[in-house]
């Protein structure tokens, strides 16, 4: 699982691909774990862009639970964009979209999280 970031309206927008499955939550709850770590008060707020994920399965809906428990603990900013319908439709089913913000697009998210 590939993650790479960005620096882009204020936020840290971490941009991921293909399929976050049993096989690749493991590595991105990796990849994503200095960034949690980083999401405190007076920092930057995170973004996922998740525009290139096709599939998301219950391992990876337990590495964004798990991560959003510690960013909401630390008192963070935590949120997600860009989810193609595939994804959305699975958020909307498990009500992720009721745990995490979800923004249309990178865009929009910035409006509202970028300084």
């Amino acid at each position: 699982m590939k993650l790479t970031t960005r620096e882009q309206s204020g936020i840290v927008v971490a941009a991921t691909f293909g399929r976050l499955d049993h096989v690749a939550s493991e590595a991105f709850s990796s990849a994503l774990e200095p960034l949690i770590e980083a999401c405190r008060p007076g920092r930057p707020a995170l973004l996922l862009d998740f525009s290139g994920v096709e599939y998301i399965s219950s391992a990876g809906l337990r590495v964004l639970m798990i991560s959003s428990r510690r960013v909401k603990a630390q008192q963070g900013i935590f949120a997600i964009a860009a989810l193609q319908p595939l994804v959305q439709e699975i958020f909307a089913i498990s009500r992720f979209n009721l745990i995490i913000p979800c923004y249309i697009s990178v865009e929009a998210a910035g409006k509202v999280l970028g300084a």
